[in-house]
């Protein structure tokens, strides 16, 4: 994605924001291996929005495991893993009785 994206203007950083979004706030992420406050705030949500939606969604390879399962994921590495901001927005967006 970063690549396909480096060279197209947006008004935001978008291409880094798609490299950013597999890093992980202890540095266990990739491609750089980026800790806390060196990974863009958007990447931190769109991390969070990736992890919740592949845990809750099919994959070829298991049946979906749905957003309780999602969100106890993302809860647990809260602060760990994940942006723990992040991580109480995303879930008081589904507390708050939104579904997919």
């Amino acid at each position: 994605g970063y690549e396909i994206l480096k060279s197209i203007q947006f008004p935001w950083d978008i291409a880094t924001i798609v490299r950013q979004h597999h890093e992980r706030l202890d540095g266990s992420g990739y491609p750089d291996g980026l800790v806390g406050d060196q990974i863009l705030f958007e990447a931190k949500i769109i991390a969070v929005a990736d992890v919740v939606e592949a845990i809750s969604s099919h994959r070829p390879y298991r049946p979906a495991l749905g957003i309780d399962v999602a969100l106890a994921e993302i809860r647990k590495n809260a602060g760990k893993l994940y942006d723990p901001a992040v991580v109480e927005a995303c879930v008081a967006v589904f507390e708050s009785g939104f579904e997919w």
